[in-house]
């Protein structure tokens, strides 16, 4: 199997259109080998990394605590007889340069669009030498269950790097949230917006689920990683583009690889691993329940309208749409009359002698 290559890098800066015309080259190339060697079952490659002396390989990863890693790591020890040992990284920024500077042998957290860009803009090499699936990026709210009822001036966050932040702008313009010129593209920022229904908040990737949780935004586009991190479950997502679509090709996620190391056997052993049947299964699990700013589930809705002020606070907080303004969250626990006393600073009388 010959691994994917990105093509040569110019000497001098070219046009943001190389690094489409690139990044869609390498797709091809990517999804045709994944496909071959899935249809092929085993290869040499797999039987000779398995054969060789224990080795012990050191992946960078954005959630090493989702659960299909264990299984990938455990599938690892058995058929390859290799150590994996997963580094956790919580800002996209970190995993490229720590693989240029051999703090990792690879790396699997981002898809062939940003890695391209990341080697243009930081002359770097870093060869993709396996694909592993392309994630959809979603749209969430704890105010509305449709986009459509999204208020004028609502604010949404999206991830603020320069590919991501692109292919959020385009969901949204999907969702008819707001317009960008020439109908957008793969490099698009949101100077480039010419009408909006809401207001855009670029932010740190890693933030953009804080901030639909701490409640400082009405939606959030979240990746996938950040939202089962934060609990987000993609089937609670109010919008998404789709990953089956051919616009969706340039954000397939890959592993990445040193230039120097692109061809090395177990590397490519372990890239391929990932479409393993058991792997795949765990991937399809990956999703958590729904944990928006409140930590336990709603009660059903309630039609009492004597609400108490501490009761309305709940609600607000809840995520609940304003659709259904009886939600009611699960209060805790009726405090005894002393405590409640005590709180108010009139502590009653105690007995002496």
């Amino acid at each position: 199997m010959t691994a994917p290559a990105l093509p040569a890098k110019p000497k001098r800066k070219r046009p943001i259109g190389w690094i489409v015309a690139a990044a869609v080259v390498v797709v091809a190339i990517i999804v045709a080998i994944v496909v071959v060697a899935v249809r092929n079952g085993g290869d040499d490659t797999a039987g000779s990394a398995s054969s060789a002396a224990p080795k012990t390989v050191s992946i960078g990863v954005s959630d090493k605590s989702l659960p299909y890693w264990k299984t990938y790591v455990d599938l690892a020890k058995k058929d390859l007889n290799v150590t994996v040992q997963l580094k956790n990284f919580s800002d996209y920024s970190l995993p490229n340069p720590a693989l240029k500077d051999e703090q990792v042998d690879l790396n699997q957290f981002q898809h062939i669009q940003y890695l391209a860009n990341y080697n243009v803009t930081s002359d770097d090499d870093l060869q993709p030498i396996g694909a592993t699936a392309v994630y959809p990026l979603p749209l969430y709210s704890t105010k509305v269950s449709d986009v459509d009822d999204f208020e004028e001036g609502a604010k949404i966050a999206i991830p603020n790097d320069a590919i991501n932040e692109a292919r959020a702008l385009l969901v949204l313009q999907s969702a008819k949230l707001l317009e960008l010129k020439d109908g957008g593209n793969a490099f698009s920022t949101v100077a480039d917006i010419t009408s909006h229904k809401v207001d855009v908040q670029p932010l740190d990737a890693s933030q953009t689920a804080n901030a639909l949780q701490q409640g400082s935004v009405e939606g959030s586009i979240v990746n996938v990683n950040f939202a089962t991190s934060a609990g987000l479950d993609t089937k609670d997502a109010i919008f998404q583009d789709d990953p089956k679509s051919a616009s969706a090709a340039p954000y397939v996620n890959v592993f990445a690889a040193r230039n120097a190391d692109k061809d090395n056997p177990t590397y490519l052993a372990l890239a391929k691993l990932f479409q393993d049947d058991a792997v795949q299964e765990e991937c399809s699990r990956r999703t958590t329940p729904t944990r928006c700013r409140a930590t336990r589930a709603p009660l059903p809705c309630s039609r009492s309208s004597r609400r108490s002020r501490r009761t309305r606070r709940r609600q607000r907080s809840s995520g609940c749409p304003r659709r259904t303004p009886r939600c009611l969250q699960e209060l805790p626990p009726r405090r005894h009359r002393r405590d409640r006393r005590r709180r108010r600073g009139r502590h009653p009388r105690r007995r002496t002698g």
